[in-house]
């Protein structure tokens, strides 16, 4: 089986053999690992004035660094990064990434349209919204979902995409932002309806979100994504706990602690890895992963010592 073929496997929750999957949402440790800068920190300001063999070489050097990243690292799966705004250039990312590496890996989109934990400037004017102009907001996130939809309709036709991780975050680390009625009124109709869109046209889907999710991941899980990640550990997630309630539902993707990977020494980053895999790995339906991503600011090599122990111990038997 290709890295493609195993990590669709383990999203469809079947048997593999060999090395479990892994992938990252973003690996932002470009500068360190390839000396290059990370697409999403490359400015887009002059694009528009680009020559269109400019953009072309543009494209094909930031696919080629997703793709460096998914040989180095093993990666299953890349996941791309374009600006939803920019809609003929998702579908040219597409492109040419898939021209470059074939069908040996998953390529995935950012595709959520529900809302998220509002920033701080928006936070109170939203969460007046919610309880003063209910039906508007409703509005609000209908078209929302309208709009990502007409764009996977457009990649759908063009071809090449795998699927889509959606990444609206609804939680802090203590709990989500919102309660659960608000979450079955303003946000569970939405992911249900996109998600059930998306498959509709044969594209996989990973929900993620951050924090402490566990009083509403079964509202999640009801959406019927076919993967849940991150599974936080510093939003109190327990990975065997999950794994126990929906594992038979859902595909799990985590959960190596990110505050480990920042600060923690080899070992502990080495037992965690550990745990993530014991935890994660009966039954299949597993991908092996960060709490969150490679962030600017990890230390690489702690990365790579996760990953060699996931090398190492990471395999079901052939």
């Amino acid at each position: 089986m290709s890295p493609r073929q195993r990590f669709l496997a383990c999203l469809d929750r079947q048997p593999i053999t060999g090395r479990v999957p892994t992938f990252e949402l973003a690996f932002y440790l470009t500068m360190e690992a390839f000396g290059t800068v990370h697409p999403c920190h490359r400015l887009y300001d002059q694009w528009m004035q680009m020559r269109l063999e400019e953009q072309r070489l543009h494209r094909r050097d930031v696919a080629s660094v997703l793709i460096k990243t998914a040989e180095r690292y093993e990666h299953s799966a890349i996941c791309l990064h374009p600006r939803p705004e920019m809609e003929q250039e998702i579908l040219a990312a597409i492109t040419a990434t898939r021209e470059l590496c074939g069908d040996k890996y998953a390529i995935f989109y950012h595709g959520d349209a529900t809302f998220a934990i509002p920033d701080g400037s928006t936070m109170e004017g939203f969460s007046v919204r919610m309880v003063e102009e209910p039906e508007s907001l409703k509005r609000e996130a209908q078209a929302k979902v309208d709009a990502a939809l007409r764009r996977a309709e457009a990649i759908h036709r063009h071809g090449g995409l795998d699927g889509f991780v959606m990444c609206s975050d609804y939680c802090f680390n203590r709990a989500p932002f919102f309660s659960r009625n608000m979450f079955a009124e303003f946000v569970a109709p939405y992911l249900e309806q996109l998600i059930r869109a998306y498959r509709g046209m044969g594209f996989y889907t990973i929900k993620h979100t951050d924090g402490a999710v566990m009083p509403i991941l079964d509202m999640i899980v009801e959406c019927a994504p076919h993967a849940i990640h991150s599974l936080d550990p510093q939003g109190g997630v327990d990975l065997a706990e999950v794994k126990r309630l929906y594992g038979n539902r859902v595909a799990l993707c985590g959960n190596v602690n990110c505050s480990l990977l920042d600060t923690g020494t080899r070992d502990q980053i080495e037992a965690d890895a550990r745990r993530a895999l014991r935890q994660g790995m009966p039954g299949g339906g597993f991908i092996f992963c960060t709490s969150n991503t490679a962030y600017t600011g990890m230390p690489l090599k702690n990365y790579e010592a996760m990953i060699e122990l996931w090398r190492n111990e990471g395999n079901y038997p052939l």
